[in-house]
């Protein structure tokens, strides 16, 4: 049975649709808020959002009205199915909902609302890949031991790549490399004033357009998509060559063999006309196997491409709550720590100064295996937002803790610094007691 056939029999044995909690009512809450409202047995029952006009207006967009505003009985509202809208994340704990979903890019937020959603037994799921590439495997390993399920949502390409990834390994072949396309060139230097423009044309945040346009969503979404899979960052930054879809599994083969990789079974990202799809590239020498795929129009081998030319982002997203209530496991989760987003000195820091964190004026992000960052006390992305400059930094330097101190009372790097004794070998056990 199709997911929708499976959610109209469960709201038919329940009598109540999944009720969905959303973190967010930007681009990508709009859209999730608008395409779950066009599943049977799905619905978005409240939303938190800093300005709660914008909640208010995308339930309107997506053909909803009576919409009950920070008021009392709001868990009330719920159970009736009047949609609510609220201005803290974390009231979303407290109400009467399946799953939350955060879609506010924030990793503070996103550290705040799954932790206590988790405990407060709601499944999460992430259109935050910020914070997943900061503290989900933390979040993982928690929800697990909650019997609840954490989830990097359907839609965002690890996603959508990881799903390649699991097919051309359930068919035999084994992973050379993993990856999307960007549709434009990396800028470290891209900030949101000097991008405000082009992000009013685009109808964007220009923090959000900043954060793509400076390479940082690229590397959070390929560290999210190595430690979804097991596979490795071979070097700082990746490889990041051009190429186009036919020229795929060319350029993303070993060097020995002619392409650009120093490693096989990893992740890595390239221009030109591949975006903005997802691709994998699979081995096999098998010769069967191989003029196999010679008849079937796969080309002449050993290295072949397995491509996805579109991912829908939030329209896809609803997906990921489904597979959660029904049948309980993510779409994506660490299944390992392999790789890190680490913070970058945009332009010169000086000594005393505040860094404000993904897409804006101080840093940027570039991937690394997490051995490296461990090694260097190098400075995660996700925690660099709110940390105070320690000392004067040239632009293109690779943030470490003797460059900037943390603002450890935040959430998210409480957390982390639970992950770090989780990877250090401590019990789950010894965790929750401290």
């Amino acid at each position: 049975m199709s997911y929708v056939d499976r959610l109209r029999a469960r709201e038919q044995e329940r009598g109540r649709p999944v009720r969905v909690g959303l973190v967010g009512a930007g681009q990508m809450g709009l859209g999730f808020v608008a395409q779950a409202g066009r599943i049977d047995g799905m619905e978005v029952a409240a939303i938190a959002d800093i300005a709660p006009e914008r909640g208010v207006r995308a339930f309107e967009r997506a053909g909803r009205g009576d919409v009950l505003v920070g008021a009392d009985g709001l868990a009330s509202a719920v159970a009736q199915g009047r949609p609510v809208v609220v201005d803290d994340a974390l009231a979303l704990t407290g109400l009467p909902v399946d799953v939350i979903v955060d879609a506010s890019g924030v990793p503070e937020v996103g550290a705040q609302v799954a932790f206590a959603g988790l405990l407060a037994g709601k499944d999460i799921g992430m259109l935050n890949v910020e914070c997943d590439v900061t503290i989900g495997l933390l979040l993982s390993t928690m929800a697990t031991g909650l019997g609840r399920v954490y989830t990097v949502c359907r839609g965002d390409e690890p996603v959508e790549c990881k799903a390649l990834v699991d097919y051309a390994r359930d068919i035999g072949f084994s992973i050379v490399c993993a990856g999307k396309g960007k549709n434009n060139p990396l800028d470290p230097s891209a900030t949101p004033a000097s991008l405000t423009e082009q992000a009013a044309a685009k109808g964007m945040n220009p923090h959000m357009l900043a954060s793509f346009v400076d390479g940082s969503k690229t590397m959070i979404e390929m560290a999210a998509l190595a430690n979804g899979t097991g596979l490795k960052v071979a070097r700082r930054g990746m490889t990041g060559p051009h190429s186009t879809v036919e020229g795929l599994s060319t350029v993303f083969r070993p060097a020995p063999d002619g392409g650009q990789l120093s490693e096989t079974g990893v992740v890595d990202y390239c221009t030109g006309p591949v975006a903005p799809g997802v691709f994998v590239i699979g081995h096999t020498d098998d010769p069967v196997v191989v003029d196999e795929m010679a008849y079937l129009g796969m080309g002449p081998g050993p290295y072949y491409t397995f491509y996805r030319p579109y991912h829908l982002a939030s329209i896809e997203a609803p997906l990921s709550v489904a597979e959660a209530v029904l049948d309980r496991k993510p779409s994506l989760a660490p299944v390992a720590w392999n790789a890190e987003v680490l913070a970058v000195a945009k332009r010169d820091l000086v000594a005393g100064e505040l860094l404000d964190g993904i897409g804006g004026e101080t840093v940027y992000g570039i991937t690394d295996s997490a051995e490296a960052a461990r090694t260097g006390g190098h400075i995660p992305l996700g925690l660099a937002g709110g940390a105070r400059v320690l000392r004067d930094v040239p632009a293109g330097t690779v943030l470490t803790s003797a460059d900037v101190a943390i603002d450890e009372t935040t959430t998210i790097a409480s957390l982390r610094r639970l992950q770090e004794r989780l990877l250090a070998g401590e019990p789950v056990r010894d965790l929750v007691a401290a």
